[in-house]
């Protein structure tokens, strides 16, 4: 698999990662989001991702309280006794109902849980500390001179804020290299409130959650709209899976679906190389994986690269 850079530094990851929200173990308050994964899953997950190329994983203090960084960390620890290379480290600080002082005063137990004596990619989840950014800032950058971290990140940040956080990291001879966001054929809204555009002016990368829409963009929905009743809640009100949606959306799953047929693709892979794809190298992915043949989806869809007026009609296609 190809790797590409990110942001402007020389760390070099597929464009795609492995997201693991999924890997939560039935903890935390959006847990239910996802159904349980077995340890043994899980792992047979990551082995299957690193064995073809996909060299990063993105996780989070928050997902099930420290549970999916526990589990990667004995994963990749298990993987290595077998020969297998770690994948670099992306993670993400929790600021809600925090201030600055808690990013340095958690990191340890962040490497702790992981096994690792630093995190590649280390984010601010959310701009929701009691901090100013600047603040957060400071202490994300006594990290890297900490070697604790490698580089910076934010995530869900609005076009200002990251000029912002990409301004204060210049002053002090840092940089901002990501901010993850939701984005995906439907949810495009990067596209029109400047996120996108501050990100390709500053050289930042987007790192895209919900690259599916949370399933939306498989087509399994509008091929089975009873699933939907199965969803946890909030699963479906923050995903917006609705009959009403489904409706809206029905062209474009076809418009997948017929692209599919001629790459021998899913409509979610076609909907991923679009993601991957349509903005140069500035978009990065990370879907998630439960069961062994979504990784290997997720793999598939980065072996072949759309046309430029295929990614246009999906562009362009009504929502």
């Amino acid at each position: 698999m190809e790797t590409r850079q990110l942001g402007t530094t020389e760390l070099a990851l597929s464009p795609i990662g492995l997201g693991t929200w999924q890997f939560s173990g039935g903890n935390g308050l959006t847990s239910n989001f996802w159904n349980q994964v077995d340890f043994q899953t899980m792992k047979d997950i990551l082995r299957i991702s690193l064995a073809n190329s996909v060299n990063w994983v993105d996780t989070a203090e928050a997902y099930g309280n420290g549970e999916s960084e526990r589990v990667i960390g004995r994963i990749i620890q298990e993987l290595e006794d077998e020969g297998i290379s770690a994948p670099y480290i992306a993670d993400k600080w929790w600021p809600l109902a925090r201030t600055a002082h808690s990013i340095t005063a958690t990191i340890d137990k962040r490497l702790v849980l992981l096994q690792k004596p630093a995190i590649d990619l280390y984010q601010i989840h959310h701009p929701t500390s009691f901090s100013s950014i600047e603040k957060q800032v400071e202490a994300m950058c006594e990290l890297v001179s900490r070697q604790k971290i490698s580089y910076v990140g934010v995530s869900n940040f609005s076009a200002q804020q990251m000029e912002k956080a990409h301004q204060y990291l210049k002053d002090a001879g840092a940089q901002l290299v990501s901010n993850q966001v939701c984005y995906n054929l439907v949810n495009r809204k990067i596209e029109q409130n400047g996120v996108l555009e501050t990100a390709q002016k500053n050289g930042i990368s987007i790192i895209a959650y919900s690259p599916l829409q949370q399933g939306l963009l498989t087509g399994k929905f509008h091929e089975h709209p009873e699933l939907i009743q199965q969803l946890f809640f909030m699963r479906k009100y923050q995903s917006g899976i609705t009959e009403k949606k489904l409706q809206k959306t029905q062209p474009l799953i076809d418009l997948l679906k017929e692209l599919g047929d001629q790459y021998d693709k899913t409509p979610a892979q076609i909907a991923l190389n679009w993601l991957i794809h349509s903005h140069g190298e500035t978009v990065f992915a990370i879907p998630g994986a439960t069961k062994l043949h979504h990784v290997e989806q997720n793999i598939g869809s980065t072996t072949f690269k759309l046309k430029s007026s295929e990614r246009d009609a999906l562009s362009s296609c009504k929502i």
